[in-house]
């Protein structure tokens, strides 16, 4: 790879393969978007038959090139590529159920149902800027292991609609900063988005906008093979990522609709697709593809298998512990030495108890974990000396130093967030970056996906509540850690002392399914715990104070408020009232548990008050909706933080005269 260039007429058979599946898929859906695929077709032929590093038998081996549709709403072209050159699990019956439930052909690639897809894309700009992620992996790890283990490009295929969204300017500026020069992006320049020609909304000169982020930038005619190879040859001995802009027609051989928007976000319509079949020289017969045209395909699948297997066998030619810290990593396995790592931390702790921010005893646990994990890979959107994610040994990544193992993102959330979930799909690091809580609301489209795909991905979102204090309103999160609480498959964990720190650090690594938000004080905070046998946060909650006697009220709190429930416990007792405190560092992981285990931790105690400084939303779970809440209702103010805790009424007193209100 590359390979010779093909005749036109053949080139024409393999691409107008691509355009036949895509519409008779849509139009038997009913639903979908044909224009893509048809204006696309010509760029995916010539890099998939003469460019990618892939092998169709094998979709996941660790040296392939990496292919991003980032225009995910033209899914039906991946399938057909992937059905074409011979993927296992994708048949013709597969490509037949496009959009239909429980098939591997959804209507935007979803990399958890089907495999060969390497990101689940859809919502405009998450492509690009998850590529720029396993760009960013593929430079570091090479530097790390060389190029007998790692030497790959990511090619990704975007729109107007990608290049409009917000995240792209996050990611190319990245992108560019980083001089990721096997990052290959090929625009599908084709001036058309939903609502008409890109002109009533759009004007910006991409290839000017691209140069001055630091990338090699050139327009070809997306139609002409030849001219998509050689600037496909350009970009690859370019010392800067590339974009190449293809000019192309979407719909491309419809009679009608090529050219509109009408070829876009809807079927092309029987007459449509008979001429379209007609113009192309197109078998008029649903999904058929003539014999020689699908052997060709098909050679092109299995072409890649003589690759790997050079691959392994340069691969086998490093030293035996080399590969198996490789394979270790790229498996995301995590060392044994972690495990001692954070045992030996934790009794540290009990040794010496600290009296500190959670976001320091967050540093505190890192500086233990990166001698024992030489795969964690941590970084801040500008925020390091606020988020205390660099440990003291941490070099910062850049394009001269890519053994650099700290990642200053700048000040991108979005694209920092998008970007960490490429670097977990990629393999071999375990990516964690931060930002304030507050900030969650610029990170969350990449960290909804995050939760849908699976990423072990680790949110470090530090100043969690009103306690940062006098930065106010604006940047005091209220309603964050609820609606982080109400995304599926997203584990979030509110520790309240230094040890509870170091058990959800241990969780948030250990957890390979699905991603995890620690949020985390700017105020400090009392070592509460005083035993480290087990990690009680596992749990999501446990009992922290029991009652002296039988209970008569339950005080869950999390993070900086367990303090003031174990204050408001002694207040109780100090008037014959008998409570007990229930530390909740993950509600979410909490409900998870079986019911009896809630049931043993919600206890029978009648009168039941949770206390957080936020929203009162999931908490009923624990104390019904005639429980008590001590929090917030509505957005915070600037202050010292103890006086707007004494303002807002989140305090022991308030507590106790709460139970005491209930009790009386």
């Amino acid at each position: 790879m590359p390979t010779d260039t093909l005749p036109r007429s053949e080139h024409d058979k393999l691409a107008n393969a691509i355009r036949s599946l895509a519409m008779d898929a849509v139009e038997k859906a009913k639903s979908g978007h044909p224009g893509m695929p048809m204006g696309t077709a010509d760029i995916a032929t010539v890099l998939f038959s003469r460019f990618l590093k892939f092998d169709a038998s094998t979709p996941d081996w660790p040296d392939r090139d990496r292919f991003v549709l980032s225009a995910g709403h033209g899914s039906m072209l991946v399938y057909a590529l992937l059905y074409l050159t011979g993927a296992p699990e994708m048949t013709l019956d597969e490509i037949k159920n496009f959009r239909q439930l429980g098939s591997k052909t959804p209507g935007h690639p979803e990399n958890f149902i089907t495999k060969g897809i390497e990101t689940t894309t859809g919502p405009l700009g998450q492509g690009i800027a998850t590529a720029v992620g396993m760009a960013l992996a593929e430079k570091m790890l090479a530097a790390e292991f060389g190029k007998k283990a790692v030497d790959h490009h990511t090619y990704v295929i975007a729109s107007d609609g990608d290049l409009m969204e917000g995240i792209s300017q996050e990611a190319i500026a990245m992108a560019g900063h980083w001089k990721l020069n096997k990052l290959i992006v090929l625009f599908d320049d084709n001036d058309i988005s939903i609502d008409g020609p890109l002109s009533i909304a759009d004007s910006v000169d991409q290839l000017k906008r691209f140069q001055a982020a630091g990338w090699r930038a050139e327009r070809i005619n997306g139609h002409d093979p030849e001219a998509i190879a050689a600037a496909i040859e350009r970009a690859k001995k370019s010392s800067k990522p590339s974009l190449i802009a293809c000019k192309t027609v979407i719909g491309y051989g419809a009679p009608k609709k090529a050219g509109t928007s009408k070829a876009h976000g809807e079927p092309l319509g029987a007459d449509e697709l008979k001429g379209a079949k007609e113009k192309l020289g197109i078998a008029p017969e649903p999904f058929a593809i003539a014999p020689d045209v699908l052997d060709a395909w098909r050679k092109i699948g299995a072409r890649g298998a003589a690759t790997r297997k050079t691959w392994e066998s340069l691969f086998g030619t490093l030293p035996p512990k080399k590969q198996a810290e490789f394979r270790r990593r790229i498996a995301h396995e995590r060392p044994a030495k972690l495990a001692k790592a954070l045992a030996a931390h934790k009794k540290a702790l009990l040794a010496t108890p600290q009296h500190i921010a959670t976001r320091k005893s967050s540093e505190l646990a890192i500086e233990a974990i990166v001698p024992a994990m030489p795969e964690f890979l941590a970084g801040s959107a500008d925020l390091t000396g606020s988020n205390n994610t660099k440990a003291k040994s941490a070099v910062a990544f850049s394009a001269k130093n890519p053994k650099g193992r700290y990642i200053h993102y700048g000040i991108r959330e979005h694209g920092m967030a998008a970007a960490m979930n490429g670097i977990a799909l990629h393999g071999g690091f375990a990516p964690n970056g931060a930002t304030f809580l507050v900030f969650t609301d610029y990170c969350r489209p990449a960290m909804r996906l995050s939760a849908l795909m699976g990423t072990g991905v680790v949110y470090v979102m530090t100043h969690d509540s009103i306690g940062l204090g006098e930065d106010g309103p604006t940047h005091q999160p209220v309603e964050h850690v609820a609606s982080l609480r109400a995304m599926p498959n997203m584990r979030v964990f509110r520790p309240c002392d230094a040890i509870e720190v170091a058990e959800c650090w241990e969780l948030a690594l250990n957890r390979i399914d699905g991603p995890t938000t620690l949020a985390l004080t700017r105020q400090n905070l009392p070592q509460l715990r005083t035993d480290v046998k087990v990690n009680r946060s596992a749990a999501g909650a446990y009992e922290l104070v029991k009652a002296e006697g039988k209970a008569q009220a339950t005080l869950f709190a999390s993070g900086s408020e367990v303090e003031i429930a174990v204050a408001a416990q002694k207040l109780l007792a100090a008037k014959g009232v008998a409570a007990r405190v229930v530390s909740v560092p993950s509600l979410d992981l909490f409900l998870e548990q079986p019911a009896d285990v809630r049931a043993a931790v919600i206890g029978a105690a009648p009168v039941k008050v949770a206390i957080e400084a936020g929203v009162r939303q999931g908490w009923d779970a624990l104390i019904g909706h005639d429980g008590v809440f001590v929090g917030m209702t509505g957005f915070g103010a600037s202050a010292p933080y103890k006086e707007l805790y004494k303002h807002f009424g989140i305090t022991a007193e308030a507590a106790a005269e709460a139970v005491l209100g209930r009790i009386g």
